[in-house]
């Protein structure tokens, strides 16, 4: 899978991440879609790197898709700790 289809995955994982995880972040959608696009590439390397599954080279390969959601939703996490708004 080239880069431009990691580029339209991590797109898309990065709008799914953030249907699963409604809420006010602080980059807006623009922040949470290149969230997206960073997570499809951790998710894909975590698992290939960890769980011994390489990434298929099949844009619609489900366990592809669902590292990247999985990663997506890591990093959407850890952005909204790091630079969440305090509520006072």
């Amino acid at each position: 899978m080239g880069i431009i289809s990691w580029i339209i995955l991590g797109l898309a994982a990065g709008v799914i991440a953030k249907v699963l995880l409604p809420g006010r972040d602080p980059g807006g959608m623009i922040g949470t879609t290149l969230i997206g696009v960073a997570g499809a590439f951790v998710g894909g390397w975590i698992s290939s790197r960890f769980f011994d599954r390489p990434i298929e080279s099949q844009f619609f390969d489900g366990p592809t898709w669902i590292a990247a959601i999985g990663g997506s939703l890591v990093l959407l996490i850890g952005y909204r700790l790091l630079f969440g708004n305090s509520r006072n």
